[in-house]
């Protein structure tokens, strides 16, 4: 059993020792905080038992992995409410080049909620690891693509590309970087350790992530869809298997200094669990003076658009209708991903990172995590005793 430090509030003491438990079979290190009506209810870490290893606290951040999304997805929603964007409108009006084969009308709120058809880069575009960390080049790919599904007919996890797709109207319509409005708008008035682009001043503190098990290669995705009947050489199927080991390639990347230091607005997020709480609980009420959100505009974003949608194609088997439930860029309760329950939102990360927020309940949590042990496919375990514990204290 781990070594658990940190505090917790009166009503709330069972989460330590179920957080343990958690965390026993896992390797790495991991965070665990929550806010309840503004006030942090939960600050947990794990501490190695041994003393091997870089130091590790509550304040040490990591990459936050698609956790990402709902932070970026935030600062398009603080720009809708400013009048700056519409997210029933169509992406073109704010990105004139969007238009070309056949774009014209996909919305804002579609590539929100993975519904655009844009799910990931053309396979024919040569978009590898490296090409996609080039700015201009992944959203000039974006803008040249067609899409591999009609748009709003079906949902399929835009891993990589919504943040482009997403910052690049962000960039046109404030002239700034998600990262640079995090920045300014998010982590500075809240004053927390969270960036969209880290600074060289940071990556001294940050705890790197490592693999439990190995990702999928080519050839086993291409195996696995094959015996689901599908043809690999479909453009559709074809452009998601190499997206699915891009994607693979660039968490690995996330070590690096250099790609740390970049802004890919899906996924190289980094923080603390105390940050990603906070972040929430800004979103939901009123904390250190700043709400990131209205009550008007939260209700709608986690609203689900896809409850009658299904994967597109071959992935129809894999993702059934409402096994993807999505709002405008944050990820709604699933069989898969379960939150608290109806009302909550939220979004997970690669191998294990989650952050979410349940208002009725006043309640905002983060788990962060060094450890890359979830599949994406089914429920983390790491996260059932302590969201099983959270439910009795508070539900």
């Amino acid at each position: 059993m781990p070594d658990i430090r940190g505090t917790v509030a009166p009503g709330f003491e069972a989460l330590r020792q179920v957080f343990a438990e958690g965390q026993g079979a896992d390797p790495g290190m991991a965070q665990l905080v929550v806010y309840r009506g503004g006030e942090r209810v939960v600050d947990l870490w794990t501490q190695r038992a041994d003393g091997a290893g870089p130091a590790y606290d509550g304040d040490t951040p990591t990459v936050l992995m698609s956790c990402t999304k709902a932070i970026t997805a935030t600062c398009v929603l603080r720009l809708a409410e400013r009048g700056l964007i519409d997210v029933d409108a169509p992406v073109a009006r704010y990105w004139p080049e969007f238009t070309a084969a056949g774009k014209a009308d996909i919305t804002i709120a579609q590539v929100m909620s993975h519904t655009s058809g844009l799910s990931v880069f053309d396979a024919d575009a040569g978009m590898d690891a490296e090409a996609i960390l080039d700015w201009e080049r992944s959203v000039a790919a974006l803008a040249a693509m067609s899409p591999l599904w009609p748009p709003g007919e079906a949902c399929s996890y835009h891993a990589i590309t919504l943040g482009f797709l997403l910052g690049e109207v962000v960039r046109r319509v404030s002239g700034k970087t998600v990262g640079t409005l995090v920045a300014e708008e998010i982590a500075g008035p809240l004053g927390i350790d969270l960036w969209v682009g880290l600074p060289d001043a940071q990556q001294g503190r940050i705890a790197e992530h490592a693999r439990v098990t190995p990702a999928m290669t080519l050839a086993q995705l291409n195996g696995l869809l094959t015996a689901m009947g599908a043809d690999t050489a479909d453009r559709f199927i074809r452009s998601t298997v190499e997206g699915a080991v891009v994607t693979e390639a660039l968490i690995d990347r996330m070590n690096q200094p250099v790609l740390r230091a970049m802004e890919v607005p899906a996924g190289n997020g980094i923080g603390t669990a105390r940050a990603l709480a906070k972040f929430y609980a800004a979103v939901i009420g009123e904390i250190d003076g700043v709400r990131l959100l209205s009550q008007t505009t939260l209700d709608r974003a986690r609203t689900s658009l896809t409850d009658d949608l299904a994967g597109p194609g071959a992935l129809k088997a894999m993702i059934p209708t409402g096994g993807m439930r999505y709002g405008l860029g944050y990820s709604l309760p699933s069989r898969v991903l379960p939150l608290l329950g109806p009302g909550s939102f939220g979004h997970s990360g690669a191998g294990g990172r989650l952050g979410f927020a349940l208002p009725e309940k006043r309640l905002a949590v983060a788990y962060v995590c060094t450890s890359l042990i979830a599949d994406g496919g089914n429920t983390d375990t790491r996260w059932l005793p302590w969201t099983r514990a959270l439910e009795q204290a508070v539900l």
